[in-house]
């Protein structure tokens, strides 16, 4: 990634929670809990699924990579803000704030399209049972994945280049927890409306037409659902959607009133509590739900317990199961 700036700002200091300021050990230690239990959740989910052979279907396949991805997603933002809480300075290099950036957006935009994939998935499922064989074979599944990823780690690179072209040279205190478009925009030293269009644009795409067509995907799903005479079947067939409908309204939820407008920010605290949603909570959120919704990922993690030969007395096992059962 080629930065071309010749503005004065080498640093920039990020802000995060300065209201809270006497508050910093207590956010430092429930954020780092929120962080280890992400970690550890999605890993669990992950391996789960990857290990049981029962698990590899094409539904599976994509909340195993799910769970991968909101690994790197949460690394991006949260060892720097655990940092920030501590440190007297809370700073971070001009190049290290538009790497962080780009790797929170690329996986961001990652997570919008295998959302939609995973939408797309149970469409077939429920809309199409007869030809879902056929159709979502592990090799069509292998190549949305990768597809997905290829997209959103090069969705924002034209954001990243335009930013960095700007010049910084006033003041560098970043009004945010971590390093993004809004609050980078906002301290340029010149016009930056051709960077909020083009931002707008970027994510209206991106975030508007994923959602969209979520939203089309479950049309169609519940109308179809409706349509199953008995109400077990009818039962059975939104308990297979419901954990991902969850996350999907709880994330694109707040990133649309983040990203898709075309000012440089709302109010300071809008900002901060709408990332605190999105960047934290959701994938702290998402192996808690795919979990405890989900009987065969509850039934695969017994199984993977009794194959390890641990006991439900031991304190690391009764951990799991209050988190994941």
């Amino acid at each position: 990634m080629e930065i071309n700036n010749q503005s004065s700002v080498t640093e920039f200091i990020i802000m995060g929670f300065p209201n809270l300021e006497g508050f910093h050990t207590l956010l430092f230690v429930l954020l780092l809990l929120i962080y280890f239990f992400t970690i550890f959740g999605n890993v669990v989910i992950f391996t789960v699924i990857r290990s049981d052979a029962r698990l590899h279907t094409p539904m599976y396949f994509f909340i195993s990579i799910l769970s991968f991805l909101e690994i790197w997603y949460t690394a991006a933002t949260i060892p720097k803000m655990l940092s920030n809480l501590l440190s007297k300075r809370k700073s971070i290099s001009f190049t290290g704030c538009l790497l962080q950036t780009y790797f929170f957006h690329s996986l961001g935009a990652t997570e919008c399209y295998l959302l939609t994939a995973m939408a797309y998935d149970r469409y077939l499922a429920i809309c199409n049972p007869l030809r879902y064989p056929a159709i979502m074979t592990m090799k069509i599944c292998t190549r949305m994945a990768a597809g997905c990823w290829i997209c959103g780690l090069l969705g924002p690179m034209a954001e990243i280049i335009l930013v960095s072209k700007l010049p910084f040279c006033g003041p560098n205190e970043i009004q945010h927890i971590f390093c993004d478009f809004p609050p980078l925009l906002s301290l340029a030293c010149t016009d930056t409306s051709i960077n909020v269009l083009v931002d707008f644009i970027i994510n209206a795409c991106k975030i508007l037409v994923t959602f969209l067509l979520i939203l089309v995907s479950y049309f169609r799903i519940i109308r179809a659902i409706l349509k199953i005479r008995t109400s077990t079947g009818r039962r059975k067939a939104f308990s297979t959607c419901a954990a991902h409908l969850t996350v999907v309204l709880i994330f694109f939820g707040s990133i649309l009133f983040m990203y898709v407008r075309l000012t440089k920010s709302y109010s300071l605290d809008y900002d901060r509590a709408l990332a605190v949603v999105y960047a934290v909570l959701t994938p702290f959120l998402n192996p808690i739900i795919y979990s405890l919704r989900n009987k065969d990922i509850k039934a695969a993690l017994k199984r993977m317990i009794q194959k390890l030969k641990i006991f439900t007395s031991d304190r690391s096992v009764t951990l799991i199961f209050l988190i994941f059962i």
